[in-house]
């Protein structure tokens, strides 16, 4: 399936406030978040079940769905924007008009749980799709400089992304040497994994994947990783690169324990394309948009990660 690339986004647009996974913590952030994109310049939809609580989901199924739905199906809505993450993406890939959505491509940002809707989009509809901050996470509080403008220049912006670039004071780590291109991809490691045998991941072969996690002890993050190479993923790919594991410690630090950094040396070593650590985005404050679909060249020796081509159009 061909690639297809959003519109840039434009003062005045329109912007869909959805939560596909968990309900925001309260009120005050959805307010703030509207206040904080509206003083940017642009309009606000606000979905109509996103105040909705469900134990860890934001409403039901068919209500997450219908709103992610909704905003697809409105031409005046040129971005999607995810809430937050949490739980429940997965649950409502198959509810998803993606025939509306090839025809129609917005921008769609968020991370965490929201990697399984960004690759279902990817493998259903082909559309670049991007892994940024979220309005009830970042957006409504002391928004991060790095972060913000990371996020608008990939969005408002039809030239080449370029080269990926951490912030000074976190370097990238060369854990294997080499050089490798192919189409950008991955997310949260826990999400990618569990949609392996499904029809929602794309095709991994020859990709440049990028990994992170939070909040996962050492030995599920070894499980993920050992599934990864079991499959043949891990030995088919162009480069890996890896964010970081934030708190991912041993539940039982006083049983015998690997570190997550070691269970990742473990994997990289067994890896014949270049492997880099440390790049900056996910679960961490200050963080890089990534553009999940594009093609992307990576060099070890020079420590470079260079985006080849613009995310939107």
């Amino acid at each position: 399936m061909n690639t297809l690339k959003p519109r840039r986004l434009r003062k005045g647009d329109c912007i869909g406030l959805v939560a596909p996974a968990s309900a925001p913590s309260n009120e005050e952030k959805i307010e703030k978040a509207v206040c904080y994109l509206e003083s940017l310049g642009y309009r606000v939809k606000v979905g109509d079940n996103i105040r909705k609580v469900r134990g860890y989901l934001a409403g039901s199924d068919e209500e997450r769905a219908a709103d992610f739905n909704n905003m697809v199906h409105d031409k005046n809505v040129k971005a999607i924007f995810a809430l937050r993450g949490g739980f429940g993406s997965p649950r409502i890939l198959q509810k998803i008009d993606y025939r509306m959505l090839r025809q129609n491509p917005k921008i769609i940002v968020g991370y965490s749980d929201i990697t399984a809707l960004q690759l279902a989009v990817m493998a259903k509809s082909g559309i670049v799709t991007f892994s940024g901050p979220m309005p009830s996470v970042e957006m409504w509080n002391d928004f991060d400089k790095y972060t913000e403008e990371n996020l608008w220049r990939l969005l408002t912006s039809a030239a080449r992304v370029g080269v990926l670039k951490n912030p000074e004071e976190k370097p990238l780590r060369i854990m294997m040497e080499g050089k490798g291109r192919g189409r950008l991809l991955g997310g949260n490691c826990s999400l990618v994994t569990s949609l392996m045998g499904t029809s929602f991941l794309p095709k991994l072969q020859g990709a440049v994947l990028v990994l992170e996690d939070t909040d996962e002890a050492p030995h599920r993050i070894d499980r993920m990783f050992a599934h990864l190479l079991n499959s043949g993923v891990l030995r088919r790919l162009s480069a890996l690169l890896l964010g970081e594991f934030t708190n991912c410690v041993p539940s039982d630090p006083s049983t015998p324990n690997l570190t997550i950094n070691e269970v990742i040396s473990d994997y990289a070593s067994l890896l014949k394309c270049p492997v880099i650590a440390n790049l900056q985005y996910g679960h961490i404050p200050r963080k890089l948009t990534l553009p999940w679909g594009l093609q992307t060249a990576v060099d070890t020796k020079r420590g470079r990660i260079e985006v080849l081509e613009s995310a939107v159009v």
